[in-house]
């Protein structure tokens, strides 16, 4: 069985399965990994740090002669971070959390597919209005940033797909394994963005504790809170949230964001912490899906086995 998609044909890949542009984790090496493994692999450039973007494009560029793309936080960027990024010839552009529109024009005259995340149906319907080429429908279940008062994979992604067709949707939000990719095809997407999944890999930048972390993780450790991005000074939109694993900061402040935010002390004590080591440097970002992960591949390697597991849960399917 192949899994050939709206998705797949539009980029040429042989797997309907991408990687999410994880801000600090999703380099150069893990998007080369997964474009070559047959994939579409997301550079996680965040807010297009221009440094940062130097050390990790050519890692990319000259990792794959696959196809590969870049994502922004799209409230964090300017029109000049686009434009410096699609000079690099990426095949995709994906915008997350705020309004793309001041952008989406400048991604088509380069050429580029324009991706466009989602975690609502105004922000679908706006995408659609936008003309997005691909929408990721992402769900609440999803490791990282997502909406505060969003919906379930499972409900969402169908919505979605009736709303954008033929636009092509991929399905994000707890998907961590070949099953999970099959489950999205059912549900009518043409494919699946994993974010949690791709940062348990031998090519992420993530520190050895985060991996170990993730691996050894269960779903109902993961919590939605904006409590760490009030103590870390953070200025994420209120609407959306964050999912993470366990964090002394949430037992202590959970339920309490608005005392927090107004206590400049309790930042302080954040900072302090982290410089002595005591808690960490930044949030275990998580997806409910964690449960699934239990070993570090390459990239490359997983996308193969995802199609895989994939295509078997189908075959499976198709003979009940």
């Amino acid at each position: 069985m192949t899994l050939s998609t709206a998705f797949t044909e539009l980029f040429g890949v042989r797997h309907p399965i991408a990687s999410a542009p994880m801000g600090g984790s999703a380099g150069g090496a893990l998007t080369a990994a997964v474009s070559r493994g047959g994939g579409l692999g997301l550079l996680g450039s965040g807010d297009g740090d221009r440094d940062w973007l130097a050390r990790e494009l050519p890692l990319v560029t000259e990792g794959t002669t696959g196809p590969w793309g870049i994502g922004f936080l799209t409230w964090r960027i300017d029109v000049a971070a686009v434009e410096h990024a699609v000079e690099h010839g990426p095949r995709a552009v994906m915008l997350s959390f705020g309004d793309p529109s001041p952008y989406a024009e400048r991604v088509r005259r380069a050429g580029a597919v324009l991706i466009l995340q989602v975690t609502d149906l105004e922000e679908a319907r706006r995408a659609v209005d936008l003309g997005a080429d691909v929408i990721v429908a992402q769900g609440t279940e999803s490791g990282g940033h997502g909406a505060r008062h969003g919906r379930s994979t499972l409900p969402f992604v169908p919505v979605v797909v009736d709303l954008a067709a033929p636009v092509p949707v991929l399905a994000a939000g707890g998907i961590a394994d070949g099953r999970g990719v099959a489950a999205a095809l059912a549900l009518g997407a043409a494919g699946a963005l994993l974010g949690t999944r791709f940062q348990a890999t031998a090519e992420a930048l993530v520190t050895p504790s985060t991996a170990t972390a993730i691996v050894r993780g269960r779903g109902e450790e993961t919590e939605r809170s904006g409590v760490l991005d009030i103590a870390r000074g953070s200025r994420w939109p209120s609407r959306y949230t964050a999912r993470t694993l366990g964090h002394p900061f949430l037992d202590r402040w959970r339920g309490r964001e608005a005392e927090l935010a107004a206590d400049p002390e309790a930042g302080q004590a954040y900072r302090d912490g982290v410089a002595r080591g005591e808690i960490p440097a930044l949030p275990l970002w998580a997806g409910e899906g964690i449960d699934l992960i239990n070993d570090l591949p390459s990239a490359a390697d997983l996308v193969a086995d995802l199609a895989t597991q994939a295509e078997d849960a189908l075959a499976r399917a198709g003979r009940r």
